[in-house]
């Protein structure tokens, strides 16, 4: 039971018992035996050792044995996480959720505490980049204050850029924090949930004509501002293209993408098993829009959780991505893998997952290398 600061379990342990903790199987164990202590007391070495590579990696580029650059990015929501970004060793943040601003409240954020906390965000990681999302209501993510109609299939509903488009206030107000933010430190802005063409030029055009009313007050801010969409749908990868003219970068989330693509609620236990983020038709989408991004000179991330798995992150780097994404803690083990690596070994991998016909053939192809790319890797 719960009891104020401690968890007390009457009859099972007593003063003086041995306990050990796995935190990640979420295991307790009471009176362990000799060969479940050796078994924990070895855990605790290779943790130890762990952290004493993710520390010598804290200050290397992620960076291929020949030399290629791959930008390193985490993905955070609270400004409490910027600690987190810097003692992982990554090169900025790579999304900035903002949703939180929104959640759990009864009003809508105020364009001064908004711009307080970005501010804060930018300030404490220059010189390095924040990219931040802009807000990405609906779906699972609800602000029961904003007067939307019970939608039977949110996340086919208004939402995200879909959202603000339909309430101009909303997005006024965040984008004008984020621009007056951008006078100290190095920010980007970024479209969620974009479909079409038309919805990029018109969020674009709601940023300029805010711009040129902080202009008009006199507001500092940056000159110049990357302004980049993201890459969820599958109408977006196919228009890469077209969407391309009107951005500086790209940023493909893999999470929505997939299940999109797949027609699979990840959510749903009874077709989780579908969501398979080794499936043909993701990865050559993927391929796509990267190939398409770069035709046209900007740069492609990826942000989704695919980026956070090592072999995964490789095969990305093989299809040519410039920047991955992903939770910190996650960041040590990314970079050691493509410290581990050629860009000739990944771009080979590739080459041959892109020619396979379904998601285990890809995933035995992937495994096939796994020895390989992370010989020494943490």
């Amino acid at each position: 039971r719960w009891d104020g600061d401690f968890l007390t379990v009457r009859g099972l342990i007593e003063s003086g018992d041995l306990i050990v903790v796995d935190g990640a199987k979420g295991s307790v164990i009471i009176a362990p035996d000799e060969a479940t202590v050796k078994r924990a007391q070895r855990v605790i070495r290779q943790m130890g050792r762990r952290e004493a590579e993710r520390e010598r990696l804290r200050g290397l580029a992620a960076e291929t044995r020949d030399g290629y650059r791959i930008e390193l990015g985490a993905n955070i929501e609270f400004p409490e996480e910027i600690s987190h970004v810097k003692l992982h060793g990554a090169d900025g943040v790579g999304l900035f959720r903002t949703e939180f601003l929104y959640l759990n409240r009864d009003r809508l954020p105020e364009e001064e505490e908004q711009f307080e906390i970005y501010r804060k965000v930018v300030e404490q990681m220059a010189p390095q980049p924040v990219i931040f999302r802009t807000v990405d209501l609906g779906g699972d993510k609800l602000a029961h204050y904003l007067t939307t109609s019970r939608e039977l299939n949110p996340y086919l509903g208004l939402r995200a850029i879909r959202l603000c488009l339909e309430k101009p206030e909303l997005f006024r107000t965040q984008l004008r924090a984020i621009l007056r933010a951008s006078a100290y430190g190095p920010l980007r802005i970024m479209f969620p949930m974009i479909t079409r063409v038309e919805e990029l030029q018109q969020a674009r055009n709601i940023l300029a004509k805010v711009r040129r009313e902080l202009r008009a007050e006199k507001q500092p801010m940056a000159s110049e501002i990357e302004i980049g969409s993201m890459i969820e749908v599958p109408s977006a990868a196919l228009a890469t293209d077209i969407l391309a003219r009107h951005v500086d970068f790209l940023s493909i989330g893999t999470n929505d993408l997939i299940q999109y693509t797949l027609a699979v609620d990840r959510v749903n236990e009874a077709v989780a098993h579908l969501y398979d983020p080794y499936d043909p038709s993701v990865l050559r989408l993927i391929s796509h829009v990267i190939t398409a991004a770069h035709e046209a000179g900007i740069w492609v991330g990826v942000c989704g959780e695919m980026a956070s798995d090592p072999m995964i992150a490789a095969l990305l780097v093989g299809m040519g991505v410039d920047e991955l994404s992903m939770g910190p803690m996650l960041i040590p083990s990314v970079k050691a893998t493509l410290r581990n690596i050629l860009l000739t070994q990944a771009r080979e991998l590739a080459r041959e997952v892109l020619r396979l016909p379904n998601g285990q053939q890809i995933r035995t192809a992937v495994a096939r290398r796994r020895r390989q790319f992370t010989r020494g890797a943490l």
